[in-house]
């Protein structure tokens, strides 16, 4: 059985919506010719593609990975059919998902020293937190993700699916406010408990402060005062004199050059981390494509922000 495209279409629609009978509307068939034309996809395609025991409708695994598949299709189709219309794409702005910390204090700097070396690139920029960024990039709903390297693998992304550029090496600082004496208010070296601001359990930067703590002594002395899935948030609570917290070095380099906030322990409390910018390797967006070649062409410590 060959495929169609309008079935493409209406499994995209389907996966957007998780309704048949929204899904139906929004094709303007009726709900059992809609049924019966995601049928006709899952048996040209020989697997089940839609997991019709659960509300609302989820997709298969095989149905989320043909999903990106589907969306590039269309999308090439629908991109081909307005370049034959005289429609420039040309300037299209490419969207980028990124966790809320990389989103205000990294992503602008970076952008602007890459646009240096390749020239103009629009650009469409969406802040949530890591997990989330993760959903939307396998899904097929952006183009590229800024993230910080899991070396533990936990966000399970295949490395020939999902290749990525090494973009940033910074760190993690446990900080505090200043005393009148220029000391910190909270020292990791005091013998009393420490009012601790922590990221929340599911935060990813969260992970990497339990890695650090796990066996250390220092966190039964750690009172937790505080919790946010923001880095900002953390910056801002530690800048109201409430606690210490591990916070990455982008974020708070203006504070500690003005002496507005203080490292709370010494380097051996840093927290090394790594960030990248994932693309998924199904998707031939060209300006995808494009930006992905000059970036190999590029000098790697020209990425590095």
């Amino acid at each position: 059985m060959n495929l169609e495209t309008k079935w493409l279409e209406d499994f995209v629609a389907l996966a957007n919506t998780r309704s048949f009978s929204a899904s139906a509307r929004q094709r303007h068939v009726t709900q059992p010719a809609f049924s019966r034309r995601i049928r006709a996809l899952e048996q040209a395609v020989g697997v089940t593609l839609v997991d019709r025991s659960t509300t609302p409708i989820g997709l298969t695994s095989e149905g989320q990975l043909f999903l990106v598949t589907a969306r590039n299709l269309v999308e090439q189709l629908n991109e081909s059919l307005s370049h034959l219309r005289g429609l420039s794409i040309a300037n299209e702005a490419l969207d980028i998902v990124a966790a809320h910390s990389l989103a205000l204090s990294f992503y602008p700097p970076w952008i602007s020293r890459l646009q240096k070396g390749l020239g103009e690139l629009p650009t469409r920029l969406v802040a949530m937190n890591v997990g989330e960024a993760i959903h939307v990039l396998r899904e097929g709903n952006c183009d590229l993700m800024l993230a910080y390297y899991d070396p533990f693998a936990t966000m399970q992304l295949d490395a020939e699916v999902f290749p990525s550029f090494s973009i940033g090496k910074v760190k993690m600082l446990p900080v505090s406010l200043p005393d009148t004496q220029g000391k910190p208010l909270f020292s990791l070296q005091r013998d009393s408990s420490i009012p601790y601001l922590a990221y929340t359990q599911g935060a990813f930067l969260g992970r990497s402060v339990r890695m650090l703590l796990k066996n250390d002594p220092l966190r039964m002395k750690l009172r937790t005062v505080y919790e946010t899935a923001m880095a900002e948030g953390l910056k801002g609570m530690v800048l109201q004199g409430v606690g210490v917290a591990w916070i990455p070095d982008f974020c708070i380099r203006d504070e500690l050059k003005t002496g507005k906030l203080v490292r709370a322990g010494d380097e051996s409390w840093d927290i090394p981390l790594e960030i990248r910018l994932y693309r998924c390797s199904l998707v031939h967006k060209p300006g995808v494509e494009r930006l992905w070649r000059q970036m190999m062409k590029l000098p790697r410590d020209f990425l590095q922000a």
